[in-house]
């Protein structure tokens, strides 16, 4: 029987159990596909940059991303990202148009819900 693959680093594990509870409270689906889209394999996870981001929200939007935010493009409108990481220059652009970068965690404890949050992947 082959091995299944998926995450091996426990902080993300962590946060996949996480997100199950919260979409079983909650009863919002939206924590339950993130985690499902965690659970895949790192080199199949998505990465999406900042051009992606600004073509596909308005301003004050909350995006999540689960995976990598990468900084090529422009950020034009304030908008608040949750991924499980950012690159360097993401962080710096996103901050520079007025927007902030969070994690997935700090998302759940500021919207437990998930409502008006948009998936980018």
């Amino acid at each position: 029987m082959p091995k299944t693959t998926g995450p091996t680093n426990p902080e993300v594990w962590k946060l996949i159990v996480e997100l199950e509870k919260k979409s079983k409270s909650e009863k919002s689906k939206i924590w339950k596909r993130v985690s499902e889209e965690l659970r895949k394999p790192r080199r199949k996870r998505t990465s999406v940059n900042l051009s992606q981001i600004n073509r596909h929200t308005v301003n004050d939007d909350t995006v999540l991303v689960p995976g990598k935010v990468l900084g090529s493009g422009e950020l034009e409108h304030k908008v608040c990202i949750a991924a499980l990481s950012f690159s360097e220059e993401a962080v710096n652009k996103t901050k520079k148009s007025g927007g902030e970068c969070i994690t997935i965690q700090e998302l759940i404890k500021r919207n437990p819900s998930g409502t008006k949050v948009k998936i980018i992947k």
